[in-house]
């Protein structure tokens, strides 16, 4: 038994001096969805205050990995590149300061605990990925918004906001900037869907 330990130790030993490594592991590199440019005031204003409720993922976007699709019906996954949070729950706090910085009503808040709201905001990520069926490559980014009436209860609008952006490169790093790109885009478009909504 003590031959059997001292010729373990003995093979540990010659390893450790002959310089063997494990493989190195790449780290996953993270990813932010920081959509930046925010739209410039609105001419109109609503007396309303309006949650923004945590935004929805459809199945396969509902994960910080990030996705992208080289045929259809086929949804692959970036192995060493994510998404910092899942993309729905970094899109929550760029809602409220799209709609903040819009100026179109008297007060944004998050929900829950929005108990004094009048407006609710419900948002679904249907589609992020990144399309190399194409060249180049694109980004689809396809949200469907709702917004209720919170003493009514009734449905006041719902559209769905589709926008696609070329990647500057056939990576995932390009396909983060066309991303974020196209959702700029969508969060421009944000603040007068809401006001108009409210008639």
């Amino acid at each position: 038994m003590n031959k059997t330990i001292y010729l373990l130790c003995a093979i540990l030993l010659f390893a450790g001096c002959t310089g063997l490594h494990a493989p190195a592991v790449q780290d996953a590199r993270l990813y932010l969805l920081d959509a930046g440019a925010a739209p410039g005031s609105l001419p109109e204003r609503r007396n309303l205050v309006i949650a923004v409720g945590m935004p929805h993922a459809q199945p396969g976007f509902d994960t910080p990995r990030i996705a992208y699709v080289q045929q259809a019906h086929e949804l692959s996954y970036y192995a060493l590149h994510r998404w910092v949070a899942p993309p729905a729950h970094m899109l929550a706090p760029l809602l409220v300061q799209t709609l903040e910085r819009s100026g179109g009503f008297r007060a944004v808040v998050q929900a829950p605990g929005a108990a004094m709201a009048d407006l609710r905001l419900d948002t679904e990520l249907l589609r992020l990925q990144q399309d190399f069926d194409v060249k180049p490559s694109r980004e689809q980014v396809v949200l469907r918004v709702q917004l209720s009436d919170l003493h009514s209860g009734r449905l006041l609008a719902s559209r769905v906001f589709a926008e696609s952006e070329p990647a500057p490169s056939e990576d995932a790093y390009g396909g983060v900037i066309a991303a974020n790109r196209a959702l700029q885009r969508i969060l421009e478009q944000l603040p007068e869907f809401c006001v108009h909504a409210v008639r």
